[in-house]
């Protein structure tokens, strides 16, 4: 089985990050979207609930899995017998961090590659911190996340 991790923090999940998850899922037997937990970020949603909206979001894909994880992600990766990490791509800048970490992470763990998508162009600029940042003056988020979840990301914000 080609089993895959897509991690991130996902706070709040956003449109490219479904798009990478429903292109990834065309690609692998199983995608365990990987949602991390981690405490020195102040996050604007907890764990449990961005697991619960990922899930949600992504139900009618069957070979998609969500769990959470905190610690390095090739211990994680090796717990959920994942051989496969999956990065999304907005722009050179990713690809600089991106792949240090994934050089690192083939160091430690040889037998984990890692697979980089790039992101599709009407999504290059998206990212959580920009949805946050709308959301927290009461702006439209409705081109960035999807209208299941605008509820939820503005009553954080109490709009």
């Amino acid at each position: 089985m080609r089993r895959a991790i897509y991690p991130g923090s996902f706070d709040p999940v956003t449109f490219g990050h479904l798009d990478i998850i429903r292109r990834s899922a065309c690609m692998f037997d199983e995608i365990i979207v990987g949602v991390l937990s981690n405490s020195a970020k102040n996050s604007l949603f907890s764990v449990s609930e961005r697991v619960s909206m990922i899930s949600e979001l992504t139900r009618d894909l069957d070979n998609v899995k969500v769990g959470s994880f905190d610690g390095l992600l090739i211990d994680y990766a090796k717990k959920m017998d994942a051989n496969v990490i999956v990065r999304g791509l907005r722009a050179v800048t990713d690809f600089e961090y991106e792949l240090q970490i994934a050089q690192t992470n083939r160091v430690e763990s040889p037998e984990l590659d890692t697979v980089f998508l790039t992101t599709s162009l009407e999504y290059s600029y998206l990212s959580s911190t920009i949805v946050r940042e709308f959301a927290s003056y009461g702006g439209d988020i409705s081109r960035f996340v999807p209208q299941e979840i605008i509820p939820q990301i503005m009553a954080k914000y109490n709009k």
